[in-house]
């Protein structure tokens, strides 16, 4: 009879030590479940969240079409001066940039044009007076701007591709613009509107 009491004792203990193993690793296997839900949505999240170096990439781009743009509008009122100034400040833009937040190819792209763009932009702002010599740079490095504006975006605004077929020597050159009006940087007052637009650039 003792015997068998004991035997009832430790069987009960033995049960009861089974269940709270079992509930313990049903606990175990629920958090692993919650741990790994969690994971799984902050993956989510980051994902759609933008990096910090596109930002990057969009200020400084912003930047530089900032300073070309008061350029060209420099050039539209014949105002060597004022071509001067934003021609320093569009090279300082260029040398600003952030490169740490492309990848290797877009970093190649940027600074092949980077390299020509800063070589027009100081000629621009080293030659105030010579509005002539000012515009003759110009040309190129409206082209370069338009790569660059194809290749990074457009600083988060819509911008147009104009043409006008007496620049350049009757050869025709292009610039960018902010406004669709066409407002001529290369004859300025003479013929403020002669060009077309040739692309929307958004």
């Amino acid at each position: 009879m003792k015997n068998t009491i004991i035997n009832m004792a430790i069987a009960a203990i033995t049960l009861t030590a089974c269940n709270s193993s079992t509930n313990k690793s049903t606990e175990n296997k629920s958090s692993g479940t919650d741990t790994t839900q969690a994971k799984s949505q902050t993956e989510n999240v980051t994902a759609t969240t933008p990096s910090v170096a596109d930002t990057k990439a969009t200020v400084s781009i912003k930047e530089i079409v900032t300073a070309y743009l008061q350029l060209k509008n420099a050039f539209t009122k014949d105002n060597t001066t004022d071509a001067a100034t934003a021609g320093t400040s569009l090279e300082t833009a260029f040398k600003n940039f952030d490169k740490t937040a492309l990848s290797a190819d877009q970093k190649k792209a940027f600074e092949d044009i980077e390299d020509d763009a800063r070589e027009h932009a100081e000629h621009i702002g080293k030659n105030g007076g010579n509005i002539a010599h000012q515009r003759e740079h110009f040309v190129m490095l409206s082209k370069d701007m338009a790569d660059l504006i194809k290749t990074f975006g457009n600083g988060g605004q819509t911008l147009y591709k104009d043409f006008c077929p007496m620049a350049n020597d009757g050869k025709g050159a292009i610039w960018i613009s902010e406004v669709k009006e066409i407002k001529n940087p290369y004859l300025g007052s003479k013929m403020p509107t002669c060009g077309t637009m040739k692309e929307e650039m958004k």
